[in-house]
């Protein structure tokens, strides 16, 4: 059964993309933890990041550097917090979290409930700061 995020990769379901290319996608997380929280997966399905060949992951965490620097431009922030976590979706993935303390990282504490459009118009700033 594929995972929420192949059927996002697949356009299934619509998801505000931040950067794409031929074997990953970033896009905006529809519960984010703060404004501006960017999940980066690989196309090719993979449950658990650290069963991805080396050449796979290295490539994951390059391209999620290429995004980072677009998010801390677009959402006022200290710097952007990353996490692999790996227990809610069964797809590698990797959190970039804006940061201005350390509980805006806190994967316990309340989702933000955000509507489309404001998720719109926060993708549409970070792809023009990318």
């Amino acid at each position: 059964m594929a995972s929420i995020f192949s059927k996002i990769i697949a356009g299934e379901i619509p998801a505000n993309k931040i950067a794409e290319n031929e074997n990953f996608l970033a896009f905006l997380d529809v519960m984010p933890l703060v404004e501006g929280h960017v999940l980066v997966v690989p196309k090719k399905e993979v449950d658990y990041i650290f069963d991805m060949p080396p050449t796979e992951f290295k490539e994951l965490w390059a391209f999620a550097q290429s995004v980072a620097p677009g998010i801390e431009k677009a959402v006022p922030c200290k710097r952007i917090g990353i996490a692999v976590i790996g227990l809610e979706v069964p797809h590698a993935h990797i959190h970039l979290v804006p940061l201005n303390r350390v509980g805006d990282i806190n994967f316990s504490q309340p989702k933000m409930t955000v509507s489309y459009e404001q998720l719109k118009i926060t993708a549409e700033k970070i792809r023009a700061a990318l």
